[in-house]
């Protein structure tokens, strides 16, 4: 009665998103307010609805009922709880419900949070989520329904979970990254409601900004976490592979970026408008191109879902109709549109625009790599072609370089003009103050290497300029240290972001060309020297888990005769599916990981085992978390809050007004 009730939810959220789409919409049409009001009501009554399905898809992991086809498919009686619930975005159907439980979530958080709109506005923002959410009900309805049962004969017993998949990485990493991804059809609604209602200007980013920053922050919490989970879960040890699944959350992370710092532009300066629109369609057009590469079957991963061809035609013809209409909607409203163009070329504005322009490039980078295999397969008949690290570090890096060398320089730039003395004073001296600090670390740390010395160089540069950035800060309020305290929460959230990005570079840099790795054959009492640890192989136990059973290895590690680590890698055995999965172990530090995977049984008692040390590999996550932990503060900047009824636009008005 339970999975009957959580499918008829799904259907009478998917009816009320008919009307979330319709009514505020045809009320804004005739300028009838009651209608238009309709919206808060509508939009909360379809998010209970949709919490109502999940909870619904949970309870049956939960008591194990196994007539439900996708609880026979990814869970078992012997799962744990955690795994059992975590079980239910674990694949195709609960994932996507998932994905539409979070779309609900954001639309009502709109309802919650923009009442400074005008009443039209919140309507055409509602309307357009509206018709979002019809799109993934009706897709999770007609070929991706969690609900289905199998009666009156079932099974007994459950497939199980996917091993890889049982691990706390689950739990977090999916809803951060749905949270981000879906987040962006919120700026994405209101760029489509301004061009709409006939006017675009400072108020619509000002509207936006604290919706994508949000967004954003748990799109990068959502990316650091699955790098986390992928370096210690898959046995290799690496953080990012470049894969086709990993470039679909990537790319909207990028123009997300992208678009954070052109809407500061548009709300500052009125500069531009037209592209920032474009920047809010394409952060969500990628978003659904994502959901496509995961769910279509297009491609094969570790990431990807669905091998279902009708879905993805699905999808692909819902990214046609929200894409394409929005790009017709675009270029039919966007040509009367002005934007401010009395900038000099030192100025904070152009130091946004090339920001935006690399971003832009980078994005197209990598959907290039992403899409071209795709597209080399279909033309040739099968044949496949793999591009992998190499393009991407010969081609994406650079263009990273050089945005980071720009974001050391825009730390001192102003709004409108930038004398050139201020731009560049110190910055000789902060270059070569950088370089010699880098160089004398480098050198007695570890061995020299001139890459790694150009991008310490350039992190180091950076952080200079930060420094500087509050010491004049503190320098206007003649020196009075409290100053520091009393900026405001959108500066916080810039000096973090960008810190973030400078101890994410140094980790990248530092793991990628410092790290050393063995895989080698030991037998019980043998010993390993490796980045001046000494690893010692103690032998094999076997160990019982809730739902499997372990080959369990113990290695000692020793640092100059001192014991720093006992390691405990395992080989485990998931009795249901008959999966071999490899758990590796790590003993972390702020400075470097020691990483041991257990391998395969070799002849004579011997085990192939992978030992890597892994330098400033923390730094890496711990970077990104504090970049997003910078967009979070920046929502809770109180201008966000002092948004005023005369910026909202209550009717139509010319677009050059």
């Amino acid at each position: 009665m339970i999975i009957e009730l959580g499918h008829f939810s799904l259907i009478l959220a998917l009816g009320l998103s008919v009307v979330l789409t319709v009514i505020p919409a045809w009320g804004v049409q005739t300028t009838n307010s009651t209608l238009m009001q309709c919206g808060d009501s509508v939009a909360r009554g379809l998010f209970f609805f949709l919490v109502l399905a999940f909870l619904a898809l949970c309870y049956a992991f939960v008591v194990d009922d196994f007539s439900v086809d996708y609880v026979a498919n990814n869970s078992n009686s012997a799962l744990p709880i955690h795994f059992k619930i975590s079980a239910v975005w674990g694949a195709h159907e609960g994932s996507f419900l998932l994905w539409t439980l979070v779309l609900g979530a954001w639309i009502f958080a709109v309802t919650l949070f923009s009442r400074d709109l005008s009443l039209d506005m919140r309507a055409r923002v509602l309307s357009v989520l509206g018709l979002l959410a019809f799109g993934f009900t009706l897709f999770s309805l007609l070929t991706s329904n969690p609900f289905e049962r199998s009666l009156p004969v079932f099974p007994q017993e459950g497939n199980d979970l996917n091993p890889l998949l049982q691990d706390f990485g689950l739990i977090v990493h999916p809803p951060m990254l749905y949270i981000g991804y879906v987040g962006f059809a919120v700026p994405f609604a209101l760029a489509i409601a301004t061009l709409w209602s006939g006017r675009l200007d400072m108020a619509w980013a000002r509207w936006s900004r604290p919706w994508t920053n949000i967004a954003w922050a748990f799109l990068t919490v959502g990316i650091t976490l699955g790098s986390w989970w992928a370096y210690y879960e898959l046995g290799w040890g690496g953080w990012w592979f470049w894969d086709a699944v990993e470039n679909a959350s990537f790319m909207p992370w990028l123009v997300g970026t992208a678009l954070i710092h052109s809407l500061a532009s548009t709300e500052k300066r009125a500069v531009f408008k037209t592209w920032t629109v474009l920047l809010a369609i394409s952060a969500f057009a990628l978003s659904l191109l994502g959901g496509f590469l995961v769910r279509s079957g297009v491609l094969t991963s570790v990431h990807a879902f669905a091998q279902d061809p009708q879905r993805g035609m699905y999808i692909l013809v819902f990214l046609i109709i929200i894409v394409g209409g929005s790009l017709v909607l675009y270029a039919v409203r966007a040509q009367g549109i002005k934007s401010n163009t009395i900038f000099s070329w030192s100025s904070r504005e152009a130091m946004i625009l090339v920001n935006n322009l690399l971003l832009v490039v980078a994005t197209a980078v990598v959907l290039l790599g992403t899409l071209y295999p795709l597209a080399y397969e279909a033309a040739t008949g099968g044949n496949k072609l793999s591009v992998g690290p190499p393009y991407f570090n010969a081609v994406f890096v650079p263009v990273m370089v050089i945005l980071f060398l720009f974001m050391a320089v825009s730390q001192r730039s102003r709004w409108k003009n930038t004398k050139r003395e201020v731009l560049l004073k110190k910055q000789v001296i902060y270059v070569i103050g950088s370089a010699v600090t880098a160089t004398l670390l480098i050198v007695f740390l570890a061995s020299f290497k001139p890459y790694v010395l150009l991008i310490v160089t350039i992190a180091f540069w950076i952080s200079l300029n930060l420094l500087e950035n509050i010491l004049q800060r503190v320098k206007r309020r003649h020196w009075q240290w409290s100053a520091v305290f009393t900026q405001s929460l959108s500066y916080y959230g810039m000096l973090l972001g960008h810190l973030g990005m400078v101890i994410m570079m140094i980790g990248i840099c530092c793991t990628v060309y410092y790290s050393v790795e063995r895989d080698v054959r030991m037998v019980p009492g043998d010993e390993l020297a490796l980045g001046g640890y000494q690893f010692k192989f103690v032998g094999v136990q076997k160990i019982n888990g809730p739902n499997y059973a372990s080959d369990q290895a113990e290695i000692i590690v020793t640092y100059k005769g001192k014991e720093v680590a006992a390691l405990f890698p395992e080989k485990r055995l998931y009795t249901a599916r008959g999966s071999l999965m490899t758990e590796a172990d790590i003993d972390p530090g702020i400075f470097r990981d020691l990483y041991v995977a257990l391998g395969e049984p070799l002849a004579q008692g011997a085990w192939a085992v992978r030992i890597q040390v892994k330098p400033f590999v923390r730094w890496i996550w711990i970077g990104g978390l504090l970049s997003a932990l910078g967009g979070f503060i920046a929502v809770g900047d109180k201008r966000y809050r002092r948004l005023r009824r005369q910026d909202a636009v209550d009717l139509p008005q010319n677009l050059s007004a």
